[in-house]
């Protein structure tokens, strides 16, 4: 007995649209007339457009699959299209490279962001623009360091590493006090694996327990009956 695998069969091209779409555009190749082509094809057009509905929020839905269809048909099919056909090599062309950046960045966990605005801070004619600016980039720089170390972090430390980067034009006086910034670590054990913490479970399991006492005791006062005794 033979098997038909799909590691046997012709690539998929648009493999979102699957092995029967594939099937039916090859079979409107080998129709003799381009009556029966046309008509086929504007099936098939409206099956990829119900297997892809998120297509239908992208602009010019329809010449999207049309395009689709020549490209499915490895741009065999001979239909009256719509839309003009698209070339082969617009749709195979490869993008440029972008040059990586070679720019060697001091302190990572400060940026690149960090010296560019260090420069446009030297860039100001003003010393008064200059001290705002260079008390901006320090609070900046705070929040920075405490985001990748968690931890906390010396005011004189900011500044001291912002008149490193800035090759000591931007110097701030060492009693400068920035922005205060605390940063809080979650006690071991308080969240769990499902991201709930576990007082909250803890609470929600002594509500459910009081809960379910408040109904049995319902059911115990409905079924208790109330006996009289004559003498």
């Amino acid at each position: 007995m033979d098997f038909d695998y799909n590691s046997t069969r012709p690539k998929l091209i648009l493999a979102e649209y699957g092995r029967n779409v594939q099937n039916m555009v090859d079979y409107i190749c080998t129709l003799p007339t381009k009556e029966e082509r046309n008509r086929y094809a504007q099936v098939v057009i409206d099956m990829m457009g119900v297997l892809n509905p998120h297509l239908r929020d992208v602009s010019d839905f329809k010449h999207k699959l049309w395009d689709h269809l020549h490209i499915i048909s490895d741009f065999k099919i001979d239909v009256d299209s719509p839309y003009p056909v698209p070339a082969r090599d617009a749709i195979h062309k490869k993008p440029e490279l972008l040059d990586y950046p070679q720019h060697a960045i001091r302190y990572k966990h400060y940026g690149h962001t960090i010296e560019r605005m260090i420069e446009k801070a030297l860039a100001m004619p003003a010393p008064e623009n200059r001290e705002r600016m260079a008390l901006s980039i320090a609070n900046f720089m705070k929040m920075a360091y405490m985001t990748w170390n968690k931890d906390t972090v010396q005011d004189e430390h900011i500044i001291q590493n912002l008149t490193e980067l800035s090759n000591g034009q931007l110097a701030l006086p060492a009693d400068t006090v920035l922005t205060k910034l605390d940063f809080k670590t979650p006690p071991p054990g308080s969240r769990t694996k499902g991201g709930t913490t576990t007082s909250a479970n803890n609470n929600q399991k002594s509500n459910n327990q009081k809960s379910s006492g408040k109904k049995n005791m319902v059911k115990k006062k409905n079924g208790s009956k109330k006996v009289s005794y004559r003498r």
